[in-house]
């Protein structure tokens, strides 16, 4: 038997039937070699990027490990962002659909404490979270981790770039001495290596080789002045003209301004950094994903954890002083056996850097001069997708189904027409085909939802 099926792990039929379900057929390379570890309940460091499958590697194994009939908190996840625990709490959600009854909550700031409270008076058996509203909890009595068996710490080396070693610590110290711990990290700084040593038991150190297919990501340097940055990227995006574009800047100023100096010249850009309010973050990042905007600008920070299957291309306005981190920037596009753009800008005193990132890839980057696109015309791409904002949400019981029904009920449209659901807490966002937004909207508008009616309104 193949050792990359999930079939040769000692799971429990009903976990299999589900993973069948959700098309997973064989391990990804960090679940193949860190699932046998999880479910034996060592400890495991993991080298995993975004996109490598590490979710489905944690998550199957402490859902196996599960004792449902014990309403207490036994996995804590914990994630640097709350975009990132989101998507780990939907992906756990998924995997959890095996058996009835496994409560699952998410624990992250930005919205209000109250409907946390009610979730954790009724039990939950796991928490995944940021580490700041973790320590609220904690320090309020609300969240009780005496009985935890597994702990995860997803993206720790963001954590510690973000500055969460103090709460990080806080957090663990409430928790049982005797406990399983993965942690898992897209780099290994020394640090990583610290809080391996005093958090964890005996560490099986994994790392996978997950180099990227040169002929899925097809990689350009381009030389410029430092005042050129911007008429550099509105010229490549006019030239290449890729449907959804994430663009990497080093300050959370340059996200902003460079978003801001694209939207004047006529192109579907938006900014993402951590001077937005996190409902501002929510749509943002919502409008990227389901396609109603074509270009996101944002920090390595800020676009943590995001959940883009489809990119085109990546841009770095500026390089990054980090090889590691470069690859992991454009590791983001050319996936899925799609073709990948990444382009980068550099000032010709940084020769230093480009070298260190050709000796990382092992591979050199060929150098294109912009007057090679001086002929390009053309007006900007227009998103396909707008998106609808409804005024309700998980806690008005909304399902993704109900929409999808009433758009294609009483509105008559058509199936294909509708993109992303995405159902938070007390709002929804729903991407229709930019020529039947209209229509939706008057739809949605003038019937009810599951009884009742709701606030509808275009964001984009």
């Amino acid at each position: 038997m193949s050792a990359t099926v999930f079939s040769a792990l000692h799971i429990k039929p009903a976990m299999l039937k589900n993973l069948a379900s959700l098309g997973y057929s064989e391990m990804t390379p960090i679940q193949s070699h860190t699932l046998p570890l999880i479910l034996s309940g060592k400890d495991v460091i993991a080298k995993a990027k975004t996109g490598s499958g590490k979710t489905a590697a944690f998550g199957i194994g402490l859902l196996t490990n599960m004792e449902i009939n014990s309403l207490r908190v036994q996995a804590l996840v914990l994630c640097p962002t709350r975009e990132l625990a989101d998507q780990v709490g939907k992906e756990l959600r998924r995997l959890a659909r095996f058996t009835d009854n496994i409560k699952i909550l998410m624990l992250c700031g930005g919205v209000p404490f109250g409907p946390q409270l009610s979730s954790l008076e009724h039990g939950v058996h796991v928490v995944v979270g940021t580490p700041g509203r973790l320590l609220d909890h904690l320090r309020r009595g609300s969240l009780n981790l005496s009985s935890l068996r597994t702990l995860v710490l997803d993206e720790a080396d963001r954590m510690l770039d973000m500055g969460f070693q103090e709460e990080i610590t806080a957090v663990i110290e409430a928790t049982p001495k005797k406990r399983q711990t993965l942690l898992f990290s897209a780099t290994y700084p020394a640090a990583i290596n610290t809080m391996s040593e005093d958090i964890q038991r005996e560490p099986v150190e994994i790392s996978v080789d997950e180099t990227h297919d040169e002929s899925a990501i097809k990689q350009m340097l381009f030389e410029v002045d430092n005042d050129e940055r911007i008429e550099a990227v509105a010229l490549i995006l006019g030239h290449y003209r890729p449907e959804s574009t994430l663009i990497f800047c080093n300050t959370k100023i340059d996200c902003q301004n460079v978003a801001n100096a694209l939207v004047k010249r006529g192109f579907s850009a938006l900014p993402i950094h951590g001077d937005l309010e996190q409902r501002e973050r929510d749509q943002v990042l919502v409008r990227f994903a389901n396609k109603s905007a074509s270009i996101l600008v944002g920090t390595d920070v800020a676009a943590r954890g995001l959940d883009i299957k489809e990119l085109s291309a990546v841009i770095n306005y500026e390089l990054s002083r980090d090889p590691e981190v470069h690859i992991h920037r454009i590791g983001r596009t050319g996936r899925a056996g799609d073709q990948g753009l990444a382009i980068s800008l550099f000032a010709a005193h940084e020769s230093r850097r480009i070298s260190a990132i050709e000796d990382t890839l092992d591979n050199s980057i060929p150098r294109i001069n912009l007057s090679a696109l001086s002929s390009a015309t053309g007006k900007p791409l227009a998103p396909p997708m707008i998106t609808l904002c409804i005024d309700g949400g998980r806690k008005n019981k909304l399902r993704p189904g109900d929409i999808l029904g009433a758009l294609t009920g009483e509105g008559g449209i058509a199936g294909s027409e509708v993109g992303k659901i995405d159902v938070h807490e007390f709002y929804t966002y729903v991407a229709i085909v930019s020529a039947s937004s209209e229509l939706a909207l008057a739809c949605l508008n003038g019937n009810k939802i599951k009884g009742r009616f709701y606030k509808i309104r275009r964001i984009c």
